[in-house]
C-alpha cells in the first residue's frame, strides 16, 4: 500500500467516539442545588429586614428562571411562591385577630371579645397597631422567602438523580426516601393532569369549590405514583437488610444518632435569631463529622455498584459555595455588630437599611445563573 492509499484509508476511517452521557446527566448535581438553596434559606432565617429578604427572593427567582427546565418538578417553584403569599396573609390575619406586638400607632380598633382568666395574654379583636402589623408582615415575609428557597431546590434539583446519589448506607431506608422525595413533584404533575382533564370535560370552575374537587384526585394519584415507584425499587432489592455483626450495628447506630442530634442542635442554633451561634457552629460541624463517619461505616456492609455515578466537578463546588457564602455573610454581619440592620426595629418603627456585607454575600449566590449547566431532558 502506498503512502497515498494509507492516508486515504485513514481519512475515511470512522473516528471512535466516547460513549455519550446518559440522558438527563448534562445538568448540575442535585446535591449542589440543595446546598445552594439551604445556604440562602439560612441567610433568610437570620433576618427580618424586608430589603434583604426581597433581595434573596429576587436572587432565587432569577436563578430558577435562568436554569430550570421543562420537567414536571420545575413547576413547583410557582406553587411554593403562591404558598408563601398565603403564609403572609395568614400571619397578618392571625395578628389582627389574636394580637401580638403592641404599639402606639393605632390603625383600627376592632371590637374585643372578653376571655376568661385562664386565657390571659390572648385577646380576640382589639386595637390593631402599625407596629404590630409591620412585625407580622416581616415574619410572614421571612417564612415566604424560606418557602421560596425550598421551592427553588425542588425546581432545579432532579429528584431521580438525587435518589441515585444517596449514600449506600441509606439504601435500607430508600423506599421511604423515595415516597418522601417524590410526593411533592408528583403533586405538581397530578394537579396539571387533573386540571386538564376537567377543562376537557367543560369544567372551568374556580375558587374553593374547584379546589375541593381537585384535592382528592390529586392526592390519590400522587401517592399512587410514589408507592408504585417504591414498590418497583423494593422488587429490585432496595430496602433489604443483610446479616451484620451486633457490634458494627450498634456502633453505626450510635454514631448516626449522636451526629443527627448534633446536626439538629447546631441547625437550630444557627437558624434561631437569638440562639448562640458560637456554640451552634461547632455542634453542627461535629454532628456532620459523626454522621458522616456513621454513614461510611454503614456503607461498607452494603455492597452496591453504580453505573456512571454523578461526579462533583468544579462547577458544583462553585454553586454550593455561592449559597453558603450568602449564609456566611449574613452570619458575619450579625457577629460584627449588624444585628440592628438584620432585624430592624418595629417598636418604634424605623426605616430598614440594607447591610452591605450581607447584600454582597447574597449577590454572590447569583453565580449559578451564569456558570451552572442546564440539564437536558
Amino acid at each position: 500500500m502506498t503512502e497515498h492509499d494509507r492516508r486515504a484509508a485513514t481519512a475515511i476511517r470512522p473516528r471512535r467516539r466516547s460513549s455519550p452521557r446518559p440522558a438527563g446527566r448534562g445538568g448540575l448535581h442535585p446535591a449542589a442545588w440543595w446546598l445552594w438553596a439551604l445556604g440562602l434559606g439560612t441567610a433568610a432565617s437570620r433576618t427580618t429586614n424586608p430589603l434583604l429578604l426581597g433581595l434573596i427572593a429576587v436572587v432565587t427567582g432569577y436563578v430558577v428562571a435562568s436554569r430550570r427546565t421543562d420537567t414536571p418538578w420545575a413547576r413547583s417553584y410557582v406553587v411554593f411562591l403562591r404558598l408563601g403569599l398565603v403564609v403572609i396573609a395568614i400571619r397578618t390575619l392571625l395578628h389582627v385577630v389574636f394580637g401580638g406586638v403592641g404599639g402606639t400607632t393605632v390603625l383600627v380598633d376592632l371590637p374585643q371579645m372578653p376571655l376568661p382568666r385562664w386565657a390571659a395574654g390572648v385577646r380576640l379583636g382589639g386595637p390593631v397597631t402599625a407596629e404590630g402589623l409591620v412585625t407580622a408582615l416581616y415574619d410572614g415575609l421571612r417564612l415566604a422567602v424560606l418557602l421560596g428557597c425550598v421551592g427553588a431546590a425542588n425546581a432545579l434539583a432532579n429528584p431521580k438523580r438525587l435518589l441515585r446519589s444517596l449514600p449506600a448506607a441509606l439504601y435500607e431506608v430508600s423506599v421511604a426516601v423515595v415516597v418522601a422525595l417524590t410526593v411533592a413533584p408528583q403533586l405538581i404533575v397530578s394537579a396539571g393532569a387533573v386540571r386538564r382533564a376537567q377543562r376537557l370535560r367543560g369544567d372551568a370552575s374556580r375558587g374553593p369549590r374547584a379546589l375541593r374537587r381537585l384535592l382528592v384526585p390529586v392526592l390519590t394519584d400522587a401517592l399512587d405514583r410514589s408507592l408504585a415507584l417504591a414498590a418497583a425499587m423494593d422488587s429490585r432489592g432496595y430496602g433489604r437488610t443483610g446479616t451484620v455483626p451486633a457490634v458494627i450495628r450498634r456502633t453505626t447506630g450510635a454514631l448516626l444518632l449522636t451526629g443527627l442530634l448534633g446536626l439538629c442542635a447546631g441547625a437550630y442554633g444557627l437558624l434561631d435569631i437569638g440562639g448562640p451561634s458560637m456554640i451552634a457552629a461547632p455542634l453542627l460541624i461535629g454532628g456532620a463529622l459523626l454522621a458522616g463517619a456513621g454513614l461510611l461505616l454503614a456503607a461498607r456492609r452494603v455492597p452496591r455498584s453504580r453505573y456512571r455515578p454523578d461526579r462533583w466537578r468544579a462547577v458544583e463546588v462553585l454553586v454550593a459555595a455561592s449559597g453558603l457564602t450568602a449564609a456566611a455573610a449574613v452570619l458575619a454581619t450579625g457577629a460584627l455588630g449588624g444585628a440592628a440592620a438584620l432585624n430592624p426595629s418595629t417598636v418604634p418603627l424605623a426605616m430598614p437599611s440594607l447591610p452591605v456585607l450581607a447584600a454582597a454575600g447574597v449577590l454572590v449566590a447569583l453565580l449559578p445563573a451564569f456558570v451552572a449547566p442546564v440539564e437536558t431532558p
